[in-house]
């Protein structure tokens, strides 16, 4: 990942950075708005569209209700999860969330970070070549966010199982349509059935003894006399034990493989350090972790010159909106000193991702740590780095680094 990394390129890696890639590029060129006759979607993938379809919520709806399919087990997870709510049920359950789940406590979570940081790469002080999603970039997320949740971080194996089958795409293709939904919804269902007893289980008990932990916190909070029942704390614990970790080892992950891609970049952020902050910006733009985001077209709208009836489905490409040439100059290009850089990885408007200051902060911190541990760190061979299905998620599953000490 400096100046002389001589990674060679393979099947794999044509898949991750030349055909995503080249297939934003390609949806851009068809047009701000186009429908998709395949997978029966509307695609927004202008910077502008995008903003705007994620900003008016009273127009595209991020409850799917009305055209999705229905599931026992889904509906009962659906219950606190606000990612899929409307105002005035969304800001309700955003403003109790947001009594606990503060920026001070986020802050107050960097010295945990950075011990957790420590002994994973202790872990690992005698290897000269390091799977860093097995390592680092899995472990540490979840760790945090078990600990912050007050939930045994031994069971993290579990997470990481629920995560593997919520967030896999094994189901799915690279295009998939309601039918496949459909299947992977059925296919998922026992694994939702099983988290949602977990972690109904836990808040349960949190009730009967609490502590200075998230689920303490979310069962003392409330709005105008209003508190959270216990379902109703799932969903919201649920994600952000699953999605909430999910983001930032993908985050971590493509950071590597974009500063490898990118040779130079690790000996310019060891000069200087402060770039950090930029660089994990630049890498959310770049690989956005989740690359689209649905909405249902709440009301008859006219959207890049077409008529859209209620019920169609509106797919918001963040991953071509980011590259975006009218908003980012060499929007291929991976810069550091990018600023500003207004992508959109995070979402816009209401829906702006509730663990953002926690995913960059992890980012931040075991990056640098990186950076202070190793002299060089390369992938040695493509052929050994496995990936998400980038249609759920675009990141790694398995990353083989070889480092060099100082």
């Amino acid at each position: 990942m400096t100046s002389n990394s001589t990674s060679s390129p393979s099947a794999q890696e044509h898949l991750l950075f030349d055909t995503l890639t080249d297939r934003w590029r390609s949806l851009r060129e068809a047009g701000p708005v186009r429908y998709d006759e395949a997978q029966g979607v509307w695609q927004v993938v202008s910077h502008e569209g995008v903003a705007a379809v994620l900003a008016d919520p009273a127009t595209y709806s991020s409850d799917m209700t009305p055209i999705a399919p229905t599931q026992e087990d889904f509906e009962a997870f659906k219950q606190g999860n606000f990612v899929g709510m409307d105002p005035p049920e969304h800001r309700k359950f955003r403003t109790l969330v947001s009594q606990a789940f503060t920026p001070r406590v986020v802050h107050g979570l960097e010295p945990r970070i950075e011990a957790v940081c420590a002994r994973l790469l202790d872990a690992v002080a005698d290897r000269d070549r390091i799977d860093m999603v097995d390592a680092l970039a899995y472990p540490l997320p979840i760790i945090v966010i078990a600990e912050l949740l007050g939930i045994p971080a031994e069971d993290h194996p579990l997470f990481q199982e629920w995560a593997a089958t919520l967030f896999g795409g094994d189901q799915l293709g690279d295009a998939p349509d309601m039918a496949d939904l459909e299947r992977a919804l059925e296919a998922i269902a026992p694994t939702v059935r099983e988290m949602n007893s977990y972690v109904l289980e836990h808040i349960r008990r949190r009730r009967t003894t609490p502590g200075d932990d998230l689920t303490s916190k979310l069962i003392a909070a409330e709005v105008d006399g209003v508190r959270l029942r216990d379902q109703e704390m799932v969903g919201f614990v649920a994600l952000l034990l699953v999605a909430g970790h999910v983001t930032t080892t993908a985050l971590l992950g493509n950071a590597l493989v974009a500063f490898d891609r990118n040779p130079g970049t690790l000996t310019a952020l060891r000069a200087d350090p402060g770039r950090l902050p930029d660089a994990v910006e630049e890498v959310l733009r770049w690989l956005p972790p989740f690359p689209e985001l649905g909405r249902r077209v709440a009301k008859p709208v006219v959207l890049g010159g077409h008529e859209l009836q209620p019920d169609a489905l509106v797919m918001a490409h963040l991953g071509a909106a980011n590259r975006d040439p009218g908003r980012f100059a060499a929007p291929d290009a991976l810069d550091i000193t990018r600023s500003p850089n207004p992508h959109l990885t995070f979402g816009h408007g209401i829906h702006f991702c509730f663990g953002a200051p926690l995913a960059r902060l992890e980012a931040r911190i075991a990056l640098r740590m990186l950076l202070d541990r190793f002299r060089d760190l390369a992938v040695p061979t493509y052929d050994d780095v496995t990936y998400q299905n980038p249609a759920v998620l675009v990141g790694v599953r398995h990353l083989p680094v070889d480092v060099v000490r100082p």
